[in-house]
């Protein structure tokens, strides 16, 4: 009896509710799903058939190709606009640093497609910039398709890898740069012998995150495609087609997808593995000073890049004060869009605060214990918890919605149409972000101040309660903000798992884009965007004022 009331201690019960909680939200309905996925259409039994027909047919193969064309093509631009940016930054002195920052962080966590929506409005075929051009004899190049496609995305999530150099480069040891110029190594090769390679992890990583979170986008290429088919357009398309959706082909799509992005991100492994890259960052690089002429221009170049990547939030804040006749704007400003949202959509934008809000309470308790279960009792066992918490972090979100609703839309439990199924979603998507920023905290605590707490007769379970988990709450309320930010913004799977009575502010908005209501959408949009606004500057008083970083 003393040896089981020792076994269920409280951290093994943590552990224990951990693993069960993962196993039914998290691994059961992902091999639910990749058991659909060899479920033959016709007999019902085991077949290879529907990996076989993704091979054999152009409509399902050219989707693949797309996705990596299109993918591929942001990341290098992503990579071609992040990394410059970064290091003029962190290494010249530039005026108003701190709000290129907000600006750049403002355009990364904007709300769900809201970028293609303004390009749409700026360079659709009847947008403002379209029709300046086209009133002096130039007609534009359609945004629509490929070319639309990356530059929303080269827009939206070069500053991936923006946040992750412009870390790595003020934690950088000086002297290894200083050792090249000695060395007679300088200026542009200085920078692609010496800077950038030392550093490649974090480009990488940055780089990776691009790739990743292109490839899941659904919203994006299912607004400006046009017909340029991608892979989550595609399962989301075979999943709720109105002639009945087909659960084995989106089954066998979205385990497709998730190989996709597992096989890079063992590529990024593999290129990182080859080397060491250890620094000791003693001597952190001082800023260079630019004076007159060239500190303008540099200013000028940042502030415009940041510019052009905001500029979505500005269109869309701006359109939802325009008047409206239907899905055209006319003249004149107003507030009958927001009239219109309050009184049609109001369901909506409860359902979001709410379910984020019960989302981020579950966020904030999980990631309090569980990172104390990663760091301070490290074993095997909890760096199996760590991997399955982490790996919905590189799963689109499509696939996640299709894999809770394969496993539970039927016997033994019944999740599908319910606000919980939503919450479950959240919970296990943006969970990492909590997860990751509890880790960061508490590795900077002094475990021997919990020490001296058991030493002084307080048990293990008060003394995390009482001390620890109070020094953890910077870090842990750090994550929870930008868990709330995105799970706030999530459409992929929310469009997937939303009924008519549980639709969010991004499902609204999707919808309200789709029937051509503009106006509407703009407005929805709006109320994301104040709200990551308010959002980021409570996280930047949380943190400090040292802002969000990667």
């Amino acid at each position: 009896m003393k040896q089981l009331r020792k076994f269920f201690n409280f951290w093994n019960v943590v552990r224990i509710v951990a693993f069960a909680t993962l196993a039914i939200t998290l691994v059961y309905p992902f091999v639910t799903m990749l058991k659909e996925s060899f479920v033959s259409q016709d007999t019902g039994g085991f077949t290879l058939a529907n990996y076989f027909e993704f091979f054999k047919y152009p409509y399902y193969y050219k989707t693949l190709l797309n996705s990596m064309s299109v993918v591929l093509a942001a990341t290098f631009f992503s990579t071609l606009i992040g990394l410059p940016m970064a290091y003029i930054t962190t290494r010249y002195n530039i005026w108003g640093k701190s709000i290129i920052n907000i600006m750049i962080i403002l355009s990364l966590l904007s709300p769900p497609f809201i970028g293609a929506y303004s390009w749409i409005l700026l360079l659709g075929r009847n947008g403002f910039i379209t029709n300046l051009f086209r009133n002096i004899g130039i007609e534009l190049p359609p945004i629509y398709g490929w070319t639309g496609i990356v530059l929303v995305f080269s827009l939206k999530f070069f500053p991936y890898v923006y946040l992750f150099v412009s870390g790595a480069l003020k934690s950088m040891d000086s002297s290894i740069e200083e050792a090249a110029e000695n060395l007679g190594v300088s200026g542009f090769k200085k920078l692609m012998t010496i800077t950038f390679p030392l550093i490649l992890p974090t480009i990488t990583a940055g780089a990776l995150m691009v790739f990743m979170t292109s490839l899941a986008d659904f919203g994006t290429p299912m607004l400006i495609g046009e017909g340029y088919k991608v892979l989550p357009v595609l399962i989301y398309e075979e999943y709720m087609s109105e002639i009945g959706g087909n659960a084995t082909i989106a089954s066998m799509l979205s385990v497709i997808i998730i190989i996709c992005a597992m096989a890079i991100l063992f590529v990024q492994k593999f290129i990182i593995a080859k080397k060491s890259y250890m620094m000791s960052a003693l001597r952190p690089p001082k800023v260079i000073a630019l004076k007159g002429g060239k500190r303008f221009w540099a200013t000028f170049v940042i502030f415009l890049v940041a510019g052009v990547a905001m500029v979505q939030q500005v269109v869309v804040v701006i359109t939802s004060f325009i008047k409206t006749k239907g899905p055209i704007f006319t003249k004149g400003f107003s507030l009958d869009s927001y009239r219109m949202i309050i009184n049609k959509l109001s369901t909506n934008i409860s359902n979001t605060f709410l379910y984020s809000t019960i989302a981020i309470i579950i966020m904030v308790i999980a990631g309090l214990l569980l990172s104390y279960l990663i760091v301070r009792r490290k074993s095997k066992v909890n760096g199996l918890l760590d991997i399955l918490i982490m790996f919905p972090y590189v799963i689109p979100g499509a696939v996640l919605g299709i894999s809770l609703l394969v496993a539970f839309n039927d016997g033994p439990i019944v999740l599908s149409g319910t606000a919980t199924i939503l919450i479950i979603a959240y919970v296990i998507r943006k969970l990492p972000y909590t997860i990751r920023s509890s880790t960061a905290i508490l590795y900077q605590i002094d475990p021997s101040i919990e020490e001296a707490s058991i030493n002084l007769g307080v048990s293990p379970m008060k003394t995390f309660f009482k001390t620890t988990a109070r020094l953890m709450a910077p870090g842990v309320l750090s994550g929870a903000v930008l868990s709330w930010i995105t799970t706030i913004n999530e459409l992929s799977s929310s469009v997937i798992l939303y009924t008519g009575r549980t639709g969010t502010i991004s499902v609204a908005i999707y919808t309200e884009v789709v029937r051509a209501s503009f106006g509407t959408a703009a407005a929805l949009a709006s109320i994301l965007t104040v709200t990551t606004i308010i959002s980021i500057l409570v996280f930047n008083k949380i943190s400090g004022g040292r802002g969000i970083t990667m």
